[in-house]
């Protein structure tokens, strides 16, 4: 069978997110959404593992993780306007020691989807203030923990952020409103960018190890639902530069393209970013919507008439290993090094947990092999957790969490992912080794 290896400092571990484990996170937007009953489960205790840690860090490093993504909880840090939390701050930065005694590279996340009650009440990101508030934030953090981090990232998926809250309506502020959508991107890459320079000098005047500073960008693969037709050809295209180009251009070249609408040139966001994250679990086919907004989006087909579509996760997702390939090939065009932030699946299964890791390791192994830079793999997630509007059902966890108990179960799935993680080497059959999976294509009926 053979072996491929991966680089000796390779960062291997998993990901998780503070509202999603945390519990009791009861001084932000999402919890304010949930007691409104705008989704169907409540959050709640979620996995305790604001309690908990400590053990679920040890669990990692018997797992053979050298890193570990987390994200700071904005609103119980700072759950007034301009006041801090100073228990808040000693327990993030047990959180940071507990980290460093088990060998775990500490991944740190600024926003990752929640924000404080007071700020939403003030408009949130569609108030241009926010730029501000989120400064403050990032510079007071980095005051107090930036000795201990490397490895910044500022937003996570910063345009599915949008699209849930404010295209689709389904998580908070749950409105539909695409002139406010995009204002809010506008601010959050001014934000982006001021956090960039505020890591990089504060790190500099304290003679610091230069910091990393990216963003977790989702990636989705789009295909034409019919490669030919020229409509589903010009919505996919716009879709994907939309979808997957707008920030990183934006946060490299200064200049945000808004693909069909207009063209804005912000120079203080040019070269804003050290490293790029990306969170890969699909790709989607887009048909035809129409020439107008937002139909010239195109609209994703649904499936269900195409036979030799892969398998699908507890979601519905296609499983698709090679899309994770055409991502990193993607991104090189930015000679910027990626880190994969999340990669996972839901399934109850969990004999595909595993076929899904080693095949999206094989594919992150074959872009390397071709000269992109990979740091790392972050597995989505460490825990089963709180999966926002779809509540507990999907499990994502390399382990079980039994919700009643709070037991922890480590899944077979983690062990193989451990012994990967302890030697840098994947074994693949011959198959896998020598297939290079033509791409599917999707034809309307």
């Amino acid at each position: 069978m053979p072996v491929i290896r991966f680089p000796e400092k390779f960062l291997w571990g998993s990901t998780t997110s503070a509202h999603q484990v945390e519990g009791g996170n009861t001084l932000n937007d999402w919890w304010e959404f949930e007691e409104k009953g705008r989704v169907k489960e409540r959050s709640g205790e979620a996995c305790q593992h604001y309690e908990r840690f400590e053990d679920d860090f040890k669990i990692a490093k018997s797992l053979h993780h050298n890193a570990h993504r987390f994200s700071l909880e904005w609103s119980r840090i700072e759950p007034k306007e301009g006041q801090w939390s100073e228990s808040a701050l000693l327990h993030y930065r047990d959180v940071f020691q507990a980290l460093r005694e088990n060998g775990l590279e500490p991944i740190v996340t600024l926003h990752h989807f929640t924000n404080p009650i007071w700020l939403a009440h003030r408009g949130g990101w569609e108030n241009r203030a926010v730029v501000e508030h989120f400064s403050r934030y990032v510079r007071y953090i980095v005051d107090f923990f930036g000795k201990e981090v490397r490895y910044w990232v500022t937003l996570n998926e910063p345009l599915v952020y949008v699209y849930q809250g404010y295209i689709a309506g389904i998580w908070p502020p749950g409105v539909k409103n695409f002139e406010k959508a995009l204002r809010v991107i506008r601010h959050q890459l001014l934000a982006h960018a001021r956090a960039y320079r505020i890591i990089h000098t504060v790190a500099q005047y304290n003679g610091w190890p230069k910091p990393f500073v990216g963003f977790a960008k989702n990636f989705i693969t789009f295909y034409p639902c019919s490669p030919r037709s020229l409509a589903d050809r010009l919505s996919r295209w716009v879709r994907h530069t939309f979808f997957n180009q707008l920030y990183l251009k934006a946060l490299t070249t200064g200049k945000l393209f808004y693909p069909g609408l207009f063209f804005e040139k912000h120079p203080e966001l040019e070269k804003t970013l050290d490293f790029v994250g990306i969170n890969y679990y699909t790709r989607d086919f887009v048909h035809f919507g129409g020439l107008s907004l937002p139909e010239i989006f195109g609209n994703i087909c649904s499936l269900e008439h195409h036979a030799s579509i892969g398998p699908r996760n507890s979601l519905g997702w296609e499983i698709y290993p090679e899309g994770l390939y055409e991502a990193l090939r993607e991104i090189s065009r930015f000679r910027l090094p990626v880190l994969i932030t999340e990669n996972g699946i839901c399934t109850e299964q969990d004999e595909g947990r595993w076929a899904f890791i080693r095949s999206h390791l094989f594919q992150i192994h074959r872009a390397m092999e071709e000269g992109i830079s990979v740091w790392g793999y972050l597995h989505w997630s460490l825990l089963d957790n709180f999966e926002w509007a779809e509540g507990f059902k999907p499990r994502f966890g390399l382990m079980e969490v039994d919700y009643k108990t709070q037991r922890r179960t480590i899944r077979p799935s983690a062990k193989k992912y451990a012994e990967v993680c302890h030697t840098g080497e994947l074994h693949v059959d011959d198959k896998t080794y020598t297939s290079r999976r033509t791409s599917s294509q999707c034809e309307r009926m």
